[in-house]
């Protein structure tokens, strides 16, 4: 562990987002803006831009505060532990997962961060298990006790639900797992 490593270091990217997402539901909300229309919208050129603004959006204040805690604890973990890829992983799990949803996604307007959240605790408990070195078997189990349940969202139950959203993120998590888990400077 690097001594420059400090958990407030390793907060700046996840707070920013998380702020970032309240901002936009509080302009929404405030303003009576008709943001959620700019989800992702599968095969149509509009929801295009979705790929970017999709995880800034939230229906409504549950799904809104459903969502803040895991992005923070998931997203410190990420920069905490694994600072040389976390930029990595967390972009893949936004951005690759945004462009799976808009490709193979139900049409519907896929909004949340939750594809997000799928990404980074699938990254973390599959990488927990494929590195097989203590600290990221821990933070594999953690992970898997608190958020094992949301393995049951990739499968379509809800239609107000992008369980493609979760799907895509689940993958790309697990692809992002086994792309770095034998990478030795995971942790500097």
């Amino acid at each position: 562990m690097s001594s420059k490593r400090t958990l407030i270091g390793s907060s700046i990217t996840p707070i920013r987002f998380v702020f970032f997402v309240w901002l936009v539901f509080v302009l929404e909300y405030s303003y009576n803006l008709p943001i959620s229309r700019f989800g992702i919208l599968p095969r149509e050129p509009f929801g295009v831009i979705g790929i970017i603004t999709a995880p800034l959006i939230h229906a409504g204040p549950a799904h809104l505060i459903s969502n803040t805690v895991p992005l923070l604890f998931l997203g410190i973990t990420l920069y905490f532990y694994y600072p040389a890829i976390a930029n990595k992983v967390f972009y893949s799990c936004y951005f690759i997962t945004n462009i799976l949803v808009w490709l193979v996604a139900r049409p519907s307007n896929h909004i949340g961060a939750s594809g997000l959240i799928y990404g980074l605790a699938a990254f973390i408990i599959f990488f927990g298990l494929f590195r097989r070195d203590l600290k990221s078997l821990f933070l594999s189990a953690i992970v898997l006790v608190m958020y094992g349940y949301i393995f049951y969202g990739v499968l379509p139950s809800n239609p107000r639900v992008s369980w493609e959203s979760h799907l895509m993120g689940a993958i790309i998590g697990l692809v992002m797992a086994w792309k770095y888990f034998d990478k030795r400077s995971v942790y500097k």
